[in-house]
């Protein structure tokens, strides 16, 4: 038994046992090769491949993602050996937390997390919305640095934690956008998803029905502009009834101090 990091030749035997992990499928074989030029993509063997975890290393945090196990090596404490090897990296490196995001209804992976001293930080709920030509819509450009709405922002669903420097790049390029009517404000976090082509990704804050329909409306207009097929949202708050959004599920943001 050994843990070590994958290479192209374990991708066919991984995915063996990662076909069906949810009722539609899995992701995996999207984003194997580029986690394979990050780097860190544990494998855990016992003669042929049983597991994998993939961790994201930026900043004071890791990021967990991808735990997979063979459905006939499960309840062997192998997803958190994985876990364990990634946070031993990242103490040697001095990262202070660690984060992975789980399935509100996934109990069994709760109960691994907690057994590993992972807490359930925050909810987080998951919509789509399709794209649509339209105009009605006002919308400015945010320059200001709203820390207090966005100590996290998603990039390709790893949850980051913003910084002064970050949120500057992001308004930079224009990726802020806020609403504002009657002193409420709505502000999204546009982005691109690294491994599914066309997808448009959104961090998003509500702060009313009608500043929300604007961003919404914004969305849309701004994905056909852009020839984006899907645009997937994420936020704390549950969103109000919107034509052609969509929730999905809802997911613990997983949290553990490293030192």
């Amino acid at each position: 038994m050994e843990i070590r990091e994958a290479t192209s030749f374990d991708k066919n035997l991984v995915l063996k046992f990662c076909k069906n992990t949810f009722s539609w499928g899995d992701y995996i074989d999207k984003v194997w090769s580029s986690w394979l030029d990050e780097g860190n993509l544990f494998l855990f063997e016992k003669e042929f491949p049983v597991g994998i975890c993939h961790a994201f290393y930026s900043g004071d945090q890791i990021w967990i993602e991808g735990i997979r196990i063979d459905p006939n090596f499960q309840r062997q404490n192998i997803a958190s050996k994985l876990v364990t090897h990634a946070e031993l990296i990242g103490k040697n490196n001095d990262v202070s937390f660690s984060y992975m995001l789980i399935d509100t209804e996934n109990k069994k992976s709760i109960f691994m997390a907690n057994s590993l001293n992972y807490k359930e930080f925050q909810i987080w709920h998951y919509y789509s919305l399709n794209p649509e030509k339209n105009l009605n819509f006002n919308i400015e450009f945010e320059q200001s640095i709203p820390f207090e709405i966005f100590p996290f922002y998603v990039d390709s669903w790893r949850w980051i934690k913003t910084t002064k420097k970050i949120m500057l790049d992001l308004s930079t390029q224009n990726r802020i956008i806020k609403s504002s009517l009657n002193g409420k404000t709505s502000f999204a976090i546009l982005g691109d998803y690294k491994h599914l082509d066309k997808t448009l990704i959104v961090t998003l804050f509500s702060g009313s029905f009608d500043t929300l329909s604007n961003i919404l409306f914004y969305l849309q207009n701004y994905a056909i502009e852009k020839n984006y097929e899907r645009i997937q949202i994420l936020t704390k708050e549950k969103l109000q009834s919107f034509d052609s959004l969509e929730y999905k599920i809802s997911f613990n943001l997983m949290k553990k101090f490293l030192l």
